[in-house]
């Protein structure tokens, strides 16, 4: 049987004013869905709006327009009380382990506010649980009582997963997670990630830079340009089959670890400054770095479409 949609994200628009009459449009009608239990990777270049389009789906924006619906309810039109339950259904682990964490805080009363806040657990219960979660995430229970500046940076990371999972949520939007850590630590971080979502059955959205890692982790790939969807299909078919332009220059920026194979393949190099998002011009964002740029591609934007089963692409090659 097929998994249900958890998240589905329909035409979502995050539009942020930058003076009088300048608008960024950060996300500009992206839509997915994410089924119960599996990883969603987004990936793109800085300033594409990934971060944006994650914190948007969590509801930290508010959206200017588009819907996102959590088991079938929009949540940017949930009241209060809705709210604070899709909080505790829903978590976030933020790109920076060393600002994330509330320096004047215990080890211990950042992973246990969450509880709190939603009265989970209390007394010598509420604390077995947090010892129980640092040893989830590869630490131990004499942590609790330390302080983040006490930590590294891949122990930190830890510590907020941990907060994260205090409160048994369903969805976490993994924001960056490793991108602020030594490459060392990155791998510990993902297979910690891999391991939580077997054992507890969670939703992830993976937001990050790392092509080959996204492509460990996830079991779909969406590529964001300027604020738009340009390609979404399986990890093994973006990855092996790569369809639209950007996307096929992006992957080929990947390093091979082999000498000989790295030496004598062809790399896409990319003409041209990466346009504004601040009022973007008609047509296609990536069409002024296209190598297969149409006359059409600078007057109408392409729309995102269903090129083969489950791989979409919005690009007028198609």
């Amino acid at each position: 049987m097929a998994a249900e949609n958890l998240i589905e994200v329909k035409n979502l628009k995050k539009y942020f004013k930058v003076g009088k009459d300048a608008t960024l449009k950060a996300v500009d009608d992206v839509s997915f869905v994410i089924k119960k239990g599996e990883t969603l990777g987004l990936v793109g270049e800085s300033g594409c709006g990934k971060t944006t389009c994650g914190r948007t789906v969590m509801g930290l924006y508010s959206a200017t327009a588009g819907e996102v619906l959590f088991d079938g309810v929009n949540i940017h039109g949930l009241n209060k009380k809705d709210k604070k339950e899709f909080s505790r259904r829903a978590q976030i682990i933020f790109q920076d382990p060393y600002a994330s964490l509330n320096p004047r805080m215990t080890v211990g009363d950042i992973i246990g506010e969450g509880i709190d806040i939603h009265n989970l657990h209390s007394g010598q219960e509420r604390t077995n649980r947090i010892y129980k979660l640092l040893e989830l995430v590869g630490l131990n229970k004499e942590h609790a009582s330390r302080f983040p500046h006490e930590f590294s940076g891949g122990q930190r990371q830890r510590i907020g997963i941990a907060r994260a999972l205090a409160i048994e949520p369903d969805f976490i939007v993994c924001d960056e997670p490793i991108s602020a850590l030594d490459v060392s630590i990155q791998a510990q971080i993902v297979n910690l990630l891999i391991k939580l979502q077997k054992e507890l059955g969670l939703t992830y959205l993976f937001i990050a830079h790392d092509l080959s890692m996204v492509k460990h982790i996830s079991d779909r790939v969406g590529v964001m340009y300027l604020g738009t969807m340009v390609e979404l299909a399986s990890s093994h078919t973006l990855y092996e089959k790569p369809l639209h332009p950007y996307t096929q220059a992006l992957l080929s920026a990947i390093p091979i670890p082999d000498p000989e194979t790295e030496r004598n393949r062809q790399r896409i190099m990319l003409e041209g400054e990466v346009p504004s998002p601040i009022n973007p011009k008609p047509g296609c964002r990536f069409a002024a770095r296209c190598r297969y740029a149409k006359p059409i591609c600078s007057e109408a934007q392409p729309e995102f479409k269903e090129i083969e089963k489950d791989h979409f692409v919005a690009c007028h090659l198609f």
